[in-house]
């Protein structure tokens, strides 16, 4: 048990943190994991059938587009134009007591987006808006994170929820039991299967990080072409979204691909890039996350390849890398600063104000021009940060993020 202050967070740490993967990334259901999940090369067939949704991808296709309501200074406070959620019965000039059930923070955006989060929450407790927050962490562990919103509801003392889902599936009927005892429930980063929450905040999704990442590889590449798929995990709805959007689009220009799990370990990454280059010549990479993408650079190094046409994320690391080598990449992103958006929705919620009751963030990926104010904004941050976090206004910054 640790406990951050100012205020009270208590962090439960539940299952031991293992997988260093970015992005929302994090659990997987165990049944729908191959034995050998770094080695193994994924189910594409499998991938396309059962996670592509035609009508989502097109919604999310469209998204991309849109117009969003509110500040673009404060994209956290953006969203997509629909239907708002009453909390006029919330209502209260009393400091609230939040609950936060997360899935973890175990790789590092979820640190990255963690740390955002408690320096937002010191400003809402010195506002008064926020007494306090007990947050209880499930190592990515669906049971454990259950247990942890089980625990919330028993005790009785939260005046909100906030939820992190580890898994959509699985996750559901702890939210529907959250949403039973008529607190107010934000969902934010992954769904549930229930649409009780009071908001559910995200940015436009995985099929748009496929669409915009696809795109931009037949952009780049010819018919014919061979491009590497490095993916995290399977069975986690988001990863698999962006692959599904984006092997279908790269099959149809009559691209090859070639899609394989790494759990993020630059070792098993190497070696992928490694025994594709030995087979022939490789022109593009795709991620599903951007952790290892140095790695799969230096594969290509070392083996005296040229550098591929690349798709990662908008981690520090890859950005640098990027930016050093002069390369023909995009820097897709799953907007970090999505973090800060639930504690501004309990300030809406005390305050009696409407909130979106689906709150689409937006979801822009940087291209070279973008990379190179990202950098030089997050001058000074370490490896690990991720550039779209959103906190550079916040009374603290830098210090918290630069010294994790």
């Amino acid at each position: 048990m640790r406990t951050y202050r100012k205020g009270l967070i208590v962090v439960a740490l539940g299952a031991a943190i293992t997988l260093a993967a970015c992005s929302t990334d994090g659990s997987v259901d165990p049944s729908a994991a191959p034995e050998d999940t770094a080695a193994a090369p994924a189910e594409t067939e499998a991938s396309s059938g059962e996670w592509f949704d035609q009508a989502v991808f097109d919604e999310q296709f469209e998204q991309r587009s849109a117009t969003f309501e509110g500040d673009p200074a404060t994209p956290w406070l953006q969203y997509i134009d629909g239907p708002m959620t009453d909390t006029a019965e919330w209502q209260t000039d009393e400091p609230m007591r939040a609950c936060f059930a997360n899935a973890s923070i175990s790789n590092p955006w979820r640190q990255t987006g963690f740390i955002t989060m408690q320096e937002q929450l010191a400003v809402l407790e010195d506002e008064g808006v926020i007494e306090s927050m007990e947050v209880r962490d499930a190592g990515d562990d669906d049971n454990t994170q259950i247990a942890d919103i089980d625990y919330f509801i028993s005790q009785g003392d939260c005046d909100v929820f906030i939820i992190s889902p580890n898994s959509t599936a699985a996750l559901t009927p702890a939210v529907e039991r959250a949403c039973e005892t008529g607190r107010p429930v934000i969902v934010f980063d992954r769904g549930v299967d229930t649409d009780c929450a009071t908001t559910f905040i995200h940015p436009i999704g995985g099929y748009a990080w496929g669409i915009d990442t696809a795109e931009f590889l037949i952009e780049n590449l010819e018919a014919g072409d061979t491009v590497v798929a490095l993916r995290i995990l399977p069975g986690v709805d988001v990863l698999e979204h962006r692959w599904a959007a984006a092997e279908r689009l790269l099959t149809e220009a009559g691209i090859t691909v070639d899609d394989y799990f790494t759990g993020a370990d630059p070792t098993e990454i190497k070696s992928i890039i490694t025994d594709a280059l030995s087979r022939g010549d490789v022109q593009g990479v795709w991620m599903d996350a951007g952790d290892g993408a140095v790695a799969a650079i230096e594969a290509f190094e070392d083996a005296g390849a040229e550098l591929p046409v690349m798709t990662g994320e908008d981690e520090m690391s890859f950005l640098r890398a990027w930016q050093e080598r002069d390369m023909t990449a995009l820097a897709p992103a799953y907007s970090n600063f999505q973090w800060r958006t639930p504690l501004l929705a309990v300030e809406m919620i005390a305050n009696g104000e409407p909130v979106p009751t689906e709150w689409v963030l937006p979801q822009t990926p940087l291209d070279a021009e973008a990379r190179d104010e990202a950098i030089t904004a997050n001058e000074g941050m370490p490896d690990g940060h991720y550039a779209l976090f959103g906190g550079a206004d916040l009374p603290t910054y830098p210090g918290p993020w630069q010294d994790r």
